[in-house]
């Protein structure tokens, strides 16, 4: 059984609350617009990590996190990337993509709007988690956790962070 707390759209930030629930997490994956390197080095020395980059992030980032990224977490497919849309609305490489490797659970980020949906034609469950950054036009930031227990994806939580201008 693994714990994981799902985050994108940091664009550079990084503050107490996102820690404390990094360190309550077995795995920290992120959905890409990372901002600075420091927010994935201060994760990962918290806890493992798993991420991709986004659209705003720079060639340093790009070189360090690939654009997609497929892996089995327990018994769990899991494909991440930072744009692909959501069921009924993916953009054409992710549908390809979900179509051909068939996870069980997509993860992607870029839309600031946290939504989890299960999509009946491909058998998968999509999960954007929001925005936990400060930048962007989200009133709420937001994260998931929730844990992978060999083929089960369970507990699910949303996180709210606080109004995205008010960080305490």
């Amino acid at each position: 059984m693994k714990k994981i707390l799902l985050l994108s759209d940091t664009h550079s930030h990084l503050d107490d609350r996102i820690i404390t629930y990094a360190r309550q997490a077995d795995e920290i994956w992120h959905a890409g617009d990372i901002g600075n390197l420091e927010v994935t080095d201060t994760l990962s020395r918290i806890k493992p990590l798993r991420a991709v980059y986004g659209n705003i992030d720079d060639d340093k980032a790009r070189r360090s996190f690939p654009l997609d990224l497929f892996f089995y977490c327990e018994q769990v497919k899991v494909y991440m990337t930072h744009i692909g849309g959501y069921p009924g609305k993916y953009n054409a490489r992710t549908k390809q993509l979900i179509e051909t490797e068939k996870p069980q659970l997509f993860i992607c980020g870029h839309s600031h709007i946290l939504k989890v949906m299960y999509d009946k034609n491909n058998q998968v469950l999509h999960m954007n988690p929001g925005a936990c950054g400060t930048h962007g036009f989200h009133n709420v930031r937001t994260m998931l956790r929730f844990e992978i227990n060999k083929e089960k994806i369970e507990k699910l939580e949303i996180i709210e962070l606080g109004k995205r201008g008010n960080l305490k």
